[in-house]
């Protein structure tokens, strides 16, 4: 394998493998590696998510993820189509449970108006009529749009086609640092005119080597679903609650998976190291210092009412209060019928460390040299291919 690339991506996620596709439909001839410390592409968020394709009303007009989610849906699927990846088109309804969230539900159809997204308030009978046990406040939101798909099957494609077209894989290859003109990793030094960083949840300690993102840190999230797995047949939709718009977390909901399975989850439960899915797995103890602090921080102060949330959290480790939430939005579903957890994931929430708010848009940071995705959370999945587009056109492309 050459030292030198016109092109180092550090991260084989969705992002990290959108880039390298749309740097190659622009640059067939790019000279390009993909760098990532684990053993195969997308082995963190972007193969543990829901794999839902959002539809795009959640956000403001002005973000990023309002201008992407729309086409990236679209995209996606189109992807799907011509690959043979199976999609799941079962839609979304977003239920009410009193007068207070009927308002917050015309603000999602009012934002997925105007970002372009195919949504409708109707009425509890019309509810029904797409999904029989959804239990609503006499309205719901319907997204025909929404759909699933199985994330690692798309990133697993998407890595053959860019072997396909040249582009380079280095597994187990950990960044430990910058270095004049290129990085240092475990595999030794690499060369490259452009370092393009999507390194989820390391992403900012990357971007700070750099010299980038240095008003922000990673607050990790633990995401959990639990399988229902009585039956396929209990819930036909993904089913939502109104989320609060002031925190980037939608809340336990139904989703419905590409293969037709329920679960409820996920749980945005504050998590003690950036890969902390288990009670040690990946344990640092820096990590853990650094992460304590700011989330202590946090506490005290309930910024963005952190306080709250870490207790409304820590609370759906019981199983029973779990379920409970979820049974709110449905008329009936058997509590017994929720036996397994699935692979947890984790979010990589950005923190803006002075206002000590949670970001809610994508932020990217750079300059001729790098270029740093930072805040690459959902719906980050569904807009990989045109948010790609973007970032390599604007940001990342020049005279090499």
């Amino acid at each position: 394998m050459k030292s030198k690339y016109q092109y180092i991506i550090i991260g084989s996620g969705i992002i990290g493998l959108a880039i390298a596709r749309a740097i190659k439909q622009i640059r067939l001839a790019a000279n390009i590696l993909v760098i990532d410390k684990e053993n195969e592409e997308a082995a963190h968020a972007s193969s543990r998510n829901s794999g839902v394709l959002h539809a795009g009303f959640y956000y403001s007009a002005d973000s990023f993820k309002a201008k992407f989610t729309v086409e990236g849906n679209k995209a996606l699927k189109e992807y799907c189509g011509h690959k043979g990846l199976a999609v799941n088109d079962c839609g979304k309804l977003v239920v009410a449970q009193n007068e207070e969230e009927l308002d917050q539900l015309y603000e999602l159809e009012r934002r997925g108006m105007a970002n372009g997204s195919n949504v409708e308030i109707i009425d509890e009978k019309q509810a029904l009529q797409y999904e029989p046990n959804v239990r609503t406040y006499k309205k719901a939101l319907y997204s025909p749009d929404t759909a699933s798909v199985d994330p690692k099957h798309v990133c697993s494609a998407i890595k053959k086609d860019l072997q396909d077209m040249g582009v380079n894989f280095s597994f187990q290859t950990k960044y430990i640092g910058k270095r004049e003109g290129g990085i240092k990793t475990t595999k030794g030094d690499f060369q490259a005119n452009k370092i393009i960083n999507c390194a989820g949840l390391y992403a900012d300690k990357i971007a700070q080597d750099f010299g980038f993102g240095q008003k922000y840190t990673v607050i990790p999230f633990k995401g959990i679903y639990l399988k229902y797995t009585k039956n396929k047949t209990d819930v036909k939709i993904n089913i939502y609650p109104v989320p609060n718009l002031k925190n980037p977390f939608l809340g336990v909901h139904f989703t419905k998976t590409v293969t037709g399975e329920i679960k409820i989850g996920p749980t945005a439960i504050p998590a003690f190291w950036r890969e902390n899915y288990g009670y040690s797995s990946n344990f640092k103890f820096g990590e853990l210092f650094d992460i304590i602090s700011q989330e202590a921080r946090l506490f005290l102060t309930n910024a963005f009412g952190f306080r709250d949330l870490a207790v409304e959290e820590i609370k759906k480790y019981n199983k029973k209060y779990f379920i409970g939430l979820a049974q709110k939005m449905v008329r009936g579903i058997d509590p017994k019928g929720f036996t397994e957890f699935t692979e947890p994931g984790i979010r990589a929430q950005l923190l803006d460390k002075k206002s000590l708010l949670l970001v809610q848009d994508f932020v990217i940071e750079g300059d001729t040299h790098s270029t740093h995705i930072l805040n690459g959370v959902s719906p980050a999945f569904t807009c990989s291919f045109p948010f790609a587009e973007f970032i390599t056109s604007d940001y990342i492309l020049g005279e090499l």
